[in-house]
């Protein structure tokens, strides 16, 4: 929050101001592409519209949670235990710069450039630990407590069904990931890719663990739960992802495991620094179909959403 007033205090924008701004102009510019393929004096290729909406969507489909009011003291009662979440707590555009492509960075920048804002871009992200996080003391002080996942200032709390870490399968973990796809609820959809690249034999772990900006209210606009995934990939490494679920999805979901195993699990998969978009970058050049029974080319560029 600190960088967030200096930002304000040396008339620069900060990160929630540029979201709101960039989604805004990418509406803008979807409605003019979809239009151009339609004026018969334009002779635009609707392959290539269509890939610059879906690139721009891509880029910014994050962008209106990012834009919405910071709840402030939520991030001191309910903190995240990785390094890059505290990044992106204290920097809420880090993950949008830092994945997109240079195309996609010269946008950002021009959009604001000609709009005449001045907005410093985040730092890189923390490189993220592999292997498996050590809980700190207060993790692993935690697992005697209550549950991990707290209220944010000003929120209804979640209720008690959502307070459960469930064990699923590696077909119940792409059938809620399906789910999110079918639905269009936009957070998550894994597809072929996940199947594939999912250890058939391992449990795979999912809870409600919404960030403040994706937390449920009352009126009903967000009408699912960001839940965190701990997932087990192909090659024995553990790894965390989002996904949107129904509540009533995943409140039918069985649960099998202690509360005190399913709370250490819950702080496990929030240290866990590396998901799935690191996971596949360093998986993509051996990934194949021989190997993964995989064709990287189809992968759907929804799979690693944040």
């Amino acid at each position: 929050m600190r960088s967030r007033r200096r930002s304000q205090e040396a008339g620069e924008v900060d990160d929630r101001e540029v979201a709101a701004f960039l989604a805004a102009m990418a509406f803008v510019e979807i409605r003019f592409l979809a239009g151009k393929v339609r004026r018969e004096e334009e002779e635009a290729s609707p392959a290539a519209v269509l890939d610059r909406i879906r690139s721009l969507a891509d880029l910014c489909h994050n962008m209106p949670g990012i834009a919405r009011p910071s709840t402030g003291p939520a991030s001191r009662t309910n903190p995240r235990t990785s390094s890059r979440e505290r990044a992106m707590t204290e920097r809420p555009m880090s993950w949008t710069w830092n994945t997109a492509s240079p195309e996609g960075r010269t946008w950002i920048l021009e959009q604001l450039d000609q709009a005449g804002f001045r907005w410093t871009p985040p730092p890189p992200l923390p490189t993220p630990r592999k292997g498996p996080p050590r809980l700190g003391l207060r993790q692993r002080f935690g697992v005697l407590q209550r549950w991990p996942v707290r209220t944010p200032a000003g929120r209804p709390p979640l209720p008690r069904q959502a307070r459960v870490l469930k064990a699923l399968d590696a077909d119940a973990m792409c059938a809620i990931h399906d789910e999110a796809a079918t639905l269009r609820l936009g957070l998550g959809a894994g597809g072929p890719w996940l199947r594939a690249h999912l250890d058939p034999e391992s449990a795979h772990y999912l809870v409600p663990d919404p960030a403040d900006y994706y937390w449920p209210d009352p009126d009903g606009k967000i009408r699912w739960w960001q839940c965190r995934t701990l997932l087990r990939m192909a090659d024995g490494e553990q790894v965390s992802s989002s996904v949107a679920v129904l509540p009533e999805t995943f409140t039918a979901l069985p649960s099998t495991l202690p509360r005190t195993r399913q709370r250490r699990l819950v702080h496990l998969a929030r240290a866990t620094e590396r998901d799935t978009y690191l996971w596949d970058r360093d998986h993509t050049a051996e990934c194949s179909p021989q190997r993964c029974g995989y064709t990287p080319d189809s992968k759907s560029s929804e799979t690693h959403s944040e």
